[in-house]
């Protein structure tokens, strides 16, 4: 490190350069630079190429006026990576460093929603006196970073994800407290996958544990601890140019815990073991679907949830977003929901 060794004399003209280079439009330079070399190689003869050359360096003008033959070169095509890819940096050229943090799930939040069947009963066992008001704000934040790329010499690598939802009681003037909040840890290891199978491509598999709890007191508190496995599939050009098809199957088996410890032990009635989630993303739009379903054909549960995004700018959309059946938080795993909302989703932030 000489440079910042020998004090600020020598730093000073750095950042005075650091600056000017800043300033200048350099992509703007660098694109006509490109474009005129790529003129000049285009040139059959070599006299007038050799001038060409010499005109862009600034030596040696021609005296006469000489006709540069240019060739009509097309741009590169950008190579923009899946969503399978960019999410799990499955293309190794593209890969980020460890511990960078990056989107994991949907980052969303939603200013008004309308729930017309809200659960009262859990929040009047504490406080009889208080309401749930139908309407009121949703965010989620999920985040992941990778810890170990490459584990054993093996294309597999080692994530830590975290999500946070939350129901916020904006509406309610009195005090406009935080109905709900979940908390959900995980721990992944994902293996890149290359499989063609019919109408689709395996691109990845991620398998972990995975806890997820509101952080309440008896009697409102509600947590389980689960080993997960996800398949995520993918097929460009699905049903038109350009568009894409996105289907992830996530499956879970809870750990078992003490009664004494459980404080929802009849949580896998409602939630079954795994659902599915599809995404069809087209001209900057995104349609969404889940299914979640108990697969008891005697006291058959589920949910189902669709949502749309519609690109506002670069990084974020336009959100829409309906929620019915069980398990929309863990407050409401038994009760079920029927809710709508409208906001805002982050697209992209790197």
């Amino acid at each position: 490190m000489p440079y910042f060794e020998t004090g600020p004399k020598r730093f000073v003209p750095i950042l005075v350069f650091t600056f000017f280079m800043l300033c200048l439009p350099t992509g703007d330079l660098w694109a006509g630079l490109q474009k005129n070399l790529r003129g000049c190689a285009a040139i059959e003869d070599e006299t007038l190429r050799l001038q060409c050359y010499d005109e862009l360096a600034g030596r040696n003008k021609p005296k006469g006026d000489i006709t540069v033959q240019t060739a009509s070169v097309p741009p590169p095509e950008s190579h923009k990576a899946s969503p399978l890819s960019d999410l799990w940096e499955l293309d190794k050229s593209r890969s980020r460093s460890r511990f960078t943090i990056k989107m994991h799930r949907s980052n969303y939040i939603m200013p008004f929603t309308y729930n017309r069947s809200p659960n009262n009963k859990p929040i009047h066992e504490v406080d009889p006196d208080t309401d749930v008001y139908e309407s009121e704000v949703a965010f989620q934040l999920s985040i992941k970073s990778k810890l170990w790329e490459g584990i054993l010499g093996k294309d597999l690598d080692l994530w830590v994800g975290y999500t946070q939802r939350s129901f916020w009681q904006l509406y309610n003037t009195d005090s406009a407290p935080f109905r709900e909040t979940n908390y959900e840890p995980e721990l992944l290891l994902n293996l890149p996958m290359s499989i063609d199978l019919p109408g689709m491509t395996l691109r990845t598999v991620n398998f972990g544990i995975n806890h997820q709890s509101n952080g309440r007191g008896e009697p409102l508190s509600r947590s389980w601890n689960r080993l997960v496995a996800n398949f995520g599939f993918e097929k460009e050009n699905a049903f038109s140019g350009g568009d894409t098809l996105v289907l992830q199957l996530k499956s879970w088996w809870r750990i078992p815990e003490s009664s004494s410890d459980d404080d929802n032990p009849d949580i896998e009635d409602y939630l079954g073991n795994g659902e599915i989630r599809g995404y069809y993303l087209w001209e900057g739009q995104r349609f969404g679907m889940m299914v979640r379903n108990n697969l008891d054909f005697n006291d058959n549960r589920g949910a189902f949830q669709v949502e749309w995004t519609y690109p506002l700018n670069e990084r974020v959309s336009w959100y829409l977003q309906y929620y019915t059946g069980y398990g929309e938080s863990l407050l409401d795993y038994d009760h079920t929901v029927n809710r709508l909302g409208i906001g805002f989703i982050l697209t992209d932030w790197n």
